[in-house]
């Protein structure tokens, strides 16, 4: 099989076991909140089916074609950002105006902004790479991604600014851009993530949390330890497929956040380092299309999409371990959320068809 139809079948391996997995540890809850052990269920098969039509598209559908219409792409992002942070407009859940309600559905407009200046950036850095060594020519892509972080954190959602500055930052890493301006760039993201940090009295919470979680076992420290406890007990081979203990109204929505806890509790080590496997060998096939693309926008392009991937896996898995403090961050292709899964269907189609390009 060709390299595009790999990774398409790898996303969609991993698509179906985030199904079944979110059957597992939701329709406890489910059957408790709406009376339905099926909903959530419901809408992530839903939420598949239509990632996988977008998937399909995305990857017949030339890219660059995106590139022509990039600054409308992005211009829509960033009115979608301050729209949503609009009273009336922008629904409220979990403390952060994140939403569009629609409905029975919702959509969370910074899912599509990631993509959008995924896009963005990957014209305008493969256009101008010889001169990104020069810091007038990177002062555009950083101040789009300074705003674009700024208005995600009005929301607010630190772990998806993360993510999305992360993944900006990982494409100019691959550019000219001098080493000694990283540095600067990192002294002042440290310094403004601990500005942020100690004015949230809760973002402080999570990281003392972080720190010792059983200084508060029934606050802030509550799901990162409910996690442990469910890794724990899956020992080698897992209390077996919907076995869990800790999803019984123990670990918070054990369908998004945590819900690789729930599979290492079910499947075990081995079914955790299988997983993650898959991953790794999902991100392996990304990189080598990014590195084989036809030109170097499409190469930019891969390497935006695999790196928010990438550091979406990283984070989440980092959290449910222990490694990192609590963020929100869910799996890509695993937890339960319309948003995201098709969002992140639509660049695997993308990946799709640079890869399909690459072999043209």
């Amino acid at each position: 099989m060709t390299k595009a139809r790999w990774f398409g079948l790898i996303v969609l391996i991993i698509v179906s076991t985030g199904i079944l997995m979110v059957y597992s540890s939701s329709h406890i809850w489910a059957a408790y909140k709406f009376n339905d052990a099926f909903y959530y269920l419901k809408r992530q098969l839903l939420f598949g089916v239509l990632g996988l039509v977008m998937m399909l598209v995305f990857a017949r559908l030339d890219y660059h074609w995106y590139f022509r219409y990039r600054k409308l792409i992005l211009m829509i992002g960033f009115l979608l950002l301050g729209l949503v942070l609009m009273p009336g407009v922008g629904s409220v859940r979990g403390g952060s105006r994140s939403w569009f309600g629609l409905g029975p559905l919702s959509f969370q407009p910074s899912e599509l902004f990631k993509v959008a200046i995924i896009i963005y950036m990957a014209h305008y850095l493969g256009k101008h790479y010889t001169a990104t060594r020069k810091l007038k020519t990177m002062l555009l892509p950083l101040l789009l991604m300074m705003g674009g972080f700024l208005l995600i954190m009005c929301q607010p959602d630190f772990g998806t600014g993360c993510v999305m500055a992360l993944s900006v930052i990982m494409m100019i890493m691959v550019t000219a851009f001098p080493f000694k301006y990283f540095l600067w760039l990192a002294g002042i993201g440290v310094l403004g993530v601990g500005i942020l940090i100690l004015s949230a009295p809760y973002r402080l919470a999570r990281i003392t949390a972080y720190l010792d979680p059983f200084s508060d076992p029934l606050g802030s420290g509550f799901q990162m330890i409910q996690s442990l406890y469910a890794i724990g007990p899956g020992g080698l081979v897992g209390v077996g497929f919907d076995q869990s203990f800790q999803k019984h109204f123990y670990l918070p929505e054990p369908q998004t956040d945590f819900i690789f806890a729930i599979f290492c509790e079910e499947f075990g080590f081995l079914g955790g380092v299988i997983l993650i496997g898959l991953f790794g060998l999902l991100l392996y096939l990304g990189v080598r299309i990014a590195l084989t693309a036809p030109d170097s926008e499409g190469s930019f392009l891969g390497i935006g999409i695999i790196g928010m991937i990438a550091i979406q896996i990283m984070i989440n898995l980092g959290v449910v371990v222990g490694l990192l403090p609590v963020t929100g961050i869910t799996l890509p292709f695993m937890s339960y959320g319309g948003s995201s899964l098709v969002i992140l269907m639509s660049a695997s189609g993308i990946i799709m068809n640079i890869a399909r390009r690459s072999q043209a």
